[in-house]
């Protein structure tokens, strides 16, 4: 099973659980949005087919990942327990993670995960390891974030250069991101509209900067409930807008880059694999996903205005595919069309000869 939805906050779409083999929807969208789009530098499409690159479409264009991002800090995860510097079986309780969770700001995911991982039972902690897995399957904001403090930025960021991708904005945490405009209208005593032009005019440094400060003092200082409740108090769609812009942005070749190597499985150990892919490929959960794939994953995300989107997949006929699909400055009617249609539209690129290649023609600007 798959979460479709990522970043959700505040008017976040509903949480949709779906599977390649059932989900419907119409892959001629997403095929003419792209077509219709491309001049303007907000989508992304980039496919590799058997190791050829099948299609490019403003590849090296960086845009916000959104929730993909938290491909890199399972990665992170994985290669930590593989190493033994973190214990998957290391128990966390759900009142540490509530730090770093703000009602109404996810799309519902983290509760989701919570409800999953209960299942009616009277239990106050999980492993580790359910927490990466709520992170990737759940999307979980919090889970990431707790996950970031249990890893260390540095190391997460470190994964980026053994990737060997070249446009990849640094990782910052996502959660405490989300309290800077607090911080600035109680430090600086402005208004909700001088907030909103100071984030503006803030260095990307600076803002990643103050992110990192407030994840680091909530070791010492918890956010309080109040607090939780005035953030979503004054995150409007202009506080939600340039939240979502300065969330970290790479491009769409990256991407595929980074999952052609999770596919082909030939950059990681053989036990850093062993912690990866039930994280990654939970996909191959679904009996149905089995009798036709070898193995397969992906991390989608959202916003508001974002939609991203990363898979790989190996089929038993041996055909390996990688896509990443990236688009930004959506409406919300876009936003919602492009996220019922995505799915369909990767399984029938996985599938159909015909329309891969009829993809790769129209597409070839």
């Amino acid at each position: 099973m798959i979460l479709w939805i990522g970043i959700g906050i505040i008017i976040a779409l509903v949480i949709r659980i779906g599977s390649w083999m059932f989900q419907k929807g119409d892959p001629e969208y997403i095929l003419k949005f792209l077509k219709e789009n491309a001049k303007n530098k907000n989508v992304a499409l980039s496919v590799k087919y058997n190791k050829e690159k099948w299609v490019e479409v403003n590849g090296r264009e960086p845009l916000p990942l959104a929730s993909t991002v938290k491909m890199i800090v399972a990665i992170a995860y994985a290669k930590q327990a593989a190493d033994g510097r973190i214990d998957p079986q290391q128990n966390v309780t759900f009142k540490e993670l509530n730090t770093y969770y703000v009602p109404k700001t996810d799309g519902g995911a983290h509760e989701a995960w919570l409800d999953s991982v209960k299942k009616d039972k009277e239990i106050n902690s999980v492993p580790l390891s359910e927490v990466a897995k709520g992170m990737i399957a759940y999307s979980s904001n919090a889970n990431t974030d707790y996950l970031i403090q249990v890893l260390g930025l540095e190391n997460i960021n470190r994964v980026l250069k053994e990737l060997n991708v070249t446009d990849h904005e640094p990782i910052y945490p996502m959660v405490s991101t989300l309290f800077i405009p607090l911080q600035l209208m109680r430090e600086k005593n402005i208004t909700k509209e001088e907030t909103l032009q100071a984030l503006k005019e803030m260095d990307m440094d600076e803002y990643r900067n103050q992110a990192i400060a407030i994840h680091q003092q909530w070791l010492n200082e918890l956010p309080s409930d109040e607090e939780k409740q005035q953030l979503v108090k004054i995150m409007d769609m202009d506080f939600q807008k340039v939240w979502s812009d300065r969330l970290s942005r790479a491009t769409t070749d990256d991407y595929v880059s980074i999952i052609e190597k999770l596919n082909s499985k030939t950059l990681f150990s053989k036990s850093v694999h062993e912690y990866l892919d039930p994280i990654m490929e939970s996909l191959m959960n679904n009996p149905k996903n089995r009798e036709w794939l070898v193995h397969g994953g992906q991390k989608s995300g959202s916003t508001v205005f974002v939609l991203t989107m990363a898979m790989y997949a190996t089929d038993k006929q041996g055909n390996q595919t990688e896509l990443a699909f990236f688009a930004n400055d959506l409406s919300l009617l876009e936003q919602k069309k492009l996220s019922l249609n995505m799915n369909s539209f990767q399984l029938k690129f996985l599938t159909n000869d015909e329309f891969r290649r009829r993809v790769q023609k129209e597409l070839a600007f």
